[in-house]
């Protein structure tokens, strides 16, 4: 009994000869073209972008036949002009972005010179590796689908070559079927091979920065609060702390001039040196039993909050792991008191995280911290001076403020609570477009405009802190996160930076005071929406971005499960470091040895190789064929018995057509028989057949089966 069956390489066939490219191959080279560029756009300069677009139309116009191809000295001349140009702005630009821009350029200037089949692969090639580099900076679980599909468009102009006139769905499907056979040595490959550091981490690489800055003036906060971008994830081992508490510490900033805040220059040297001096401040675990002493004494919270008010007390320690995303710059966020033991992290003596490579792609990190570990219990006199600094003649309504304040409390903590409680009892408004400031931007605040963002008001108090002799600084974070009940994490986004003071108290170290949330408490307490209003700050900019389904339920729900897809994709595929992957293979092999490892590593190598020597044809496994194949094949025998034989690469269609040139005159009955017996074998084979149509074929390949045997049993000389 006859059964329909499919083989791959049948299907493929023989590739196109001659060189003349088939205008399905040219189709989907034009889509190819698209695609592969498109997730390249923000890497691609202006002058790259517009010959792109040149050699795009260009290849339209030859492939409607309205203009010719170019001569290969123009290529030529455009291809070394471009690359003197890309080494002459590549400081600018970036020496990654450069090598990107160049093979950008190469693989337009190469579409539009096709001439062969061969250039036609060396195109696909080049497209590949394209997609690779998009990788660098796309790696959302979005992103991956979206260069998925890339991939398979890609594939699919090589499977043009390979097949006769089929349509455009089953170009597409058989692309597919080829990239899901290669998933499981994908699959072996990335469980397998070491875990060695990115080779696209160059120095000279631009970027623009994203998030905060290590300068700060009024108003660069507010600019942030107009962006929807995702600025870190966090999950914590058991419960996360409140709103209230979740102050994500970035910056300190010590030096101002009575406009701007700037890092101190000792802390941005030790920056430049990090990779010199590891580490910087010791483990705060072990300043934890004189802390927990000191609780038991003095039940008051190391913050902001007055002790009447104090909440519960938090637990010693948080564990939590953060998935920062790429802001090409080197800090890092953690809550205080923030340590991590992690590769690549400096824990420097500001009580910051500081990462030894600017974030130019996703990272994830493990943190500790310890809200009740103080901080700089004692300060150097270097310290003490960088930290009461005020600019001479700046500000003086505010100065004379101080004094009052000094004058009626002279204890530190109770004169600071007073300057707090003056927010509060003051008509000061909290808003995130302030009226502009003069010269004496603080005086102009307080006295005049009263109205101001989490900046003006970290400003006045470190300003009036300092005047009255403590040690004072501006802090800059983000203050707290959107929570995901699908996955357990907080989402933080960079609408949600936050500035606020930290001062120096005697036997207590560094202590936050926000002043914020004395004039909008509820920004604190419960979070960035219950203070203002989404559509007029960080949704007014982003028309298309998801968080504005928050305020539909079902759709939120739906947004929050994407949302969680991509964290665990973020999690455990792009976080798939050196240390877990000794934790996967030490579960496959018990303790890891570098025997067992070779031995893996050889067994992978191994089959690896057994599958491509299986691919490319060395050698086959003796398969049952079906009765239609074997029929087939036994004509084909015939035909090698008269001289006429099939390569072992050559398909049905393709063998068909060489009978047709070859015999054409010489046995025209023989080319027409085996001609309609051809058409009839690739309709069982490779065609969904209604039964009826089949049963139709299956007699038509019998009949014409049988005529071609007893004509192939004559001589040579009666084929015709």
């Amino acid at each position: 009994m006859f059964t329909k069956k499919t083989a791959l390489s049948s299907n493929l066939g023989s590739p196109q000869t001659g060189e003349n490219i088939s205008r399905q191959t040219l189709f989907w080279l034009l889509l190819t073209n698209l695609a592969v560029l498109s997730p390249l756009l923000d890497k691609t300069t202006p002058w790259t972008l517009g010959i792109c677009a040149i050699c795009l139309v260009w290849r339209i116009g030859i492939y409607v036949g309205k203009v010719a191809k170019p001569p290969r000295f123009l290529v030529t001349s455009l291809a070394i002009g471009a690359a003197i140009t890309l080494a002459l702005v590549s400081g600018e630009i970036g020496l990654l972005n450069a090598l990107v821009n160049l093979l950008i350029l190469g693989y337009a200037l190469k579409y539009i010179e096709m001439r062969s089949l061969r250039d036609v692969r060396a195109v696909v090639i080049v497209g590949y590796f394209l997609i690779a580099l998009s990788f660098i900076d796309h790696q959302s679980m979005l992103n991956t689908v979206h260069l998925l599909g890339v991939t398979v468009i890609n594939t699919c102009v090589l499977v043009t070559l390979y097949q006769t006139k089929q349509s455009w769905q089953h170009t597409a499907w058989m692309s597919g079927k080829l990239l899901l056979q290669s998933a499981p040595l994908a699959l072996l490959l990335f469980l397998v091979l070491p875990r060695f550091a990115p080779l696209w981490l160059v120095p000279n690489m631009k970027e623009a920065q994203t998030g905060l800055s290590d300068t700060l003036s009024v108003g660069d906060i507010t600019k942030l609060t107009r962006s929807t971008e995702l600025a870190f994830r966090a999950s914590f081992q058991g419960d996360s702390p409140r709103n209230a508490h979740l102050y994500w510490r970035a910056l300190v900033l010590e030096d101002y001039d009575g406009l701007t805040w700037r890092q101190e220059i000792g802390i941005k040297k030790l920056q430049q040196d990090a990779f010199l001096l590891l580490p910087y401040r010791p483990n705060p675990a072990k300043q934890f039993t004189l802390a927990e002493s000191k609780l038991a004494q003095d039940p008051k919270t190391n913050s902001a909050t007055p002790p009447q008010a104090a909440p519960n007390p938090q637990p010693s320690i948080y564990r939590y792991q953060v998935i920062a995303e790429p802001s090409h710059q080197p800090w890092l966020f953690g809550l205080d008191l923030a340590y991590s033991q992690d590769e690549g992290i400096v824990n420097l003596p500001d009580y910051r995280l500081y990462a030894l490579r600017n974030v130019d792609q996703r990272i994830s990190y493990r943190v500790e911290s310890w809200p009740s570990v103080p901080m700089d219990l004692q300060l150097t006199n270097a310290q003490r001076d960088i930290n009461l600094k005020l600019p001479s003649g700046s500000n003086p309504r505010t100065l004379a403020l101080a004094k009052q304040f000094n004058t009626q409390y002279p204890a530190p903590k109770q004169r600071l609570w007073a300057m707090m409680r003056y927010f509060n009892s003051q008509p000061y408004f909290y808003t995130l477009t302030p009226p502009p400031l003069g010269p004496q931007q603080i005086d102009d605040f307080l006295f005049e405009n009263k109205a101001g963002f989490c900046v003006h008001y970290a400003s006045a108090l470190i300003f009036m802190a300092r005047a009255t002799g403590l040690p004072a600084r501006m802090v800059t974070g983000y203050q707290g996160g959107e929570y995901n009940p699908q996955a357990g994490y907080l989402s933080v986004y960079q609408y949600m930076a936050h500035a606020w003071a930290e001062i120096w108290l005697e036997g207590e170290g560094w202590v936050r005071f926000d002043p914020t949330a004395m004039v909008a408490p509820n920004r604190i307490e419960l979070g960035f929406d219950a203070q203002f209003d989404p559509e007029q700050s960080y949704l007014q900019e982003s028309p298309f971005s998801p968080l504005r389904l928050k305020s539909l339920p079902w759709l939120n729900e739906l947004r929050q499960r994407f949302a969680s897809i991509d964290y665990y994709w973020s999690l455990w595929v792009l976080g798939f470091n050196q240390e877990r992957q000794n934790k996967v293979l030490s579960h496959l092999l018990g303790d890891v040895t570098k025997t067992k490892v070779a031995v893996l590593m050889g067994l992978c190598i191994g089959l690896i190789g057994l599958y491509i020597a299986y691919s490319v044809g060395l050698f086959r496994v003796k398969q049952g064929q079906d009765p239609i194949s074997e029929r087939y094949q036994g004509i084909c025998k015939r035909l090698a018995k008269h001289g006429i034989t099939r390569s072992p690469n050559q398909g049905p269609n393709h063998f068909a057509a060489q009978i047709l040139t070859d015999y054409r005159h010489k046995a025209p009955k023989l080319c027409s028989l085996f001609s309609e017996l051809t058409e009839s074998y690739v309709a069982l084979k490779y065609q969904d057949l209604p039964a009826q149509v089949y049963q139709q074929q299956l007699v038509q390949f019998k009949t014409k089966a049988k005529a071609l045997h007893l004509l192939l049993m004559r001589p040579n000389k009666h084929l015709k």
